[in-house]
């Protein structure tokens, strides 16, 4: 598949819906809930300890932990529990905070329209990446995981953000990607080879040379980073 193709495939999921997402905008005031405010309640941050704060955590989301902390675990043989256990959590609750924080609604791409048009400040999937990296890579010292930014088409109309994340010394090829945009705060997460939407490579804040091979985008970071 050439990358026209590639960029094809994704217009169904990104902003190339343009035009349905403004019908969306005008259709919004019919009977039919063709849009909707997502909000998630009993969900706040802490910002002194950087966690996100659960006045209740339901058995869906508590499965959605455990099952996310189990296969981040089996990313290698030397993963710690704890770790793997925190970034699940976060994982699954951060996005649902920042969904609040966002002011969103639903689908996605009107989210997307809003923020374009000005009536909403954030909400495009860089967003979500951006802050999620800010809260789970900023700062923070994994001794057995490595999470970094990744991004399908970068420089183009169907970019796609979201961050991954590996056993240490592992590249991106044998991570998960955790992606708050693509559900509207409800975390979606794959082995980021079996994603049926998205070609990831590791995210380059300039647009990347087309030369260089996949394989060699996917080093451990050389940034200085603090404990968890």
């Amino acid at each position: 598949m050439n990358f026209t193709q590639a960029s094809l495939k994704q217009a169904s999921l990104k902003q190339i819906v343009l035009l349905p997402a403004l019908l969306l905008l005008m259709l919004a005031g019919c009977s039919s809930p063709i849009t909707y405010p997502v909000h998630f309640d009993n969900v706040s941050f802490d910002p002194a300890n950087r966690r996100t704060i659960a006045s209740a955590i339901d058995s869906t989301d508590q499965g959605k932990i455990e099952m996310l902390t189990n296969a981040i675990m089996e990313l290698g043989p030397d993963v710690d529990r704890n770790e793997a256990h925190f970034v699940a959590r976060e994982a699954v609750l951060f996005p649902k905070y920042l969904a609040n924080d966002y002011d969103l609604m639903w689908p996605p791409n009107y989210q997307n329209v809003l923020v374009n048009t000005g009536k909403r400040k954030r909400g495009l999937c860089y967003h979500w990446a951006q802050d999620m990296s800010k809260h789970l890579i900023t700062g923070r010292q994994y001794k057995t995981l490595t999470l970094r930014r990744v991004v399908a088409n970068q420089g183009t109309f169907v970019e796609h953000n979201v961050i991954s994340v590996a056993a240490k010394g592992k590249g991106i090829k044998d991570s998960y990607i955790l992606d708050g945009w693509r559900h509207s705060g409800t975390l979606y997460w794959v082995k980021l080879p079996e994603d049926p939407d998205y070609d990831w490579k590791l995210y380059s804040p300039q647009f990347p040379n087309k030369n260089i091979p996949n394989e060699q985008l996917t080093a451990s970071p050389k940034t200085t980073e603090n404990k968890i």
